[in-house]
């Protein structure tokens, strides 16, 4: 797994049987699961990089640094999960995300591991009829709960295909400079 310990288990939850109770309730287990391995998976791409390096964008236009990643990655889904999908009040302010300057992956591992822990919770408890239920999103409009789900596995997926890309540079062009 990554630096990550045991995954959440949100097929399991507090439900009267404790148990997963219909295919409703797999399918959000499955979204977890997948989000949750991205997510995992980026955090883990910023493990032994100090701040210097967690603020390096790669010599490309629009390029993001390894620390606005895993930042813009996981605000995103807690605004998407636990605000728009379980109607919990978040705060985010998205371009903000995008000039911020790194302190240390163990912030951002400590941020993931509390986000993680509130996400994993907050999906067990979701009746089935979440998926069909429709949502405003944000910037999307009017959306399936199923829908919120999957823009969040995209986009997780996404941006960490460009974290280990950012990462492989990084280590490419520091060790260049200062190997």
């Amino acid at each position: 797994r990554g630096w990550c310990s045991q995954p959440i288990d949100c097929t399991v939850g507090p439900r009267a049987s404790g148990a997963v109770t219909g295919a409703a309730d797999r399918e959000v287990a499955t979204f977890w699961r997948y989000i949750e391995s991205s997510l995992d998976r980026l955090v883990g791409c910023l493990e032994g990089f100090d701040g210097q390096q967690l603020d390096w964008r790669p010599p490309a236009e629009g390029s993001n640094s390894l620390y606005v990643l895993a930042a813009h990655t996981l605000a995103n889904a807690e605004e998407n999960i636990l605000g728009t999908l379980c109607g919990q009040e978040v705060e985010r302010h998205r371009e903000d995300e995008f000039v911020a300057l790194g302190g240390s992956a163990r912030m951002v591992e400590d941020r993931w591991l509390q986000l993680r822990g509130r996400i994993g919770s907050a999906l067990a408890e979701l009746p089935a009829s979440v998926l069909d239920r429709e949502v405003r999103h944000p910037r999307r409009g009017d959306i399936t709960g199923r829908e919120v789900l999957l823009v969040v596995a995209r986009h997780a997926a996404e941006h960490l295909g460009q974290a280990e890309l950012t990462r492989d540079l990084l280590r490419t062009s520091w060790l260049g400079r200062h190997g």
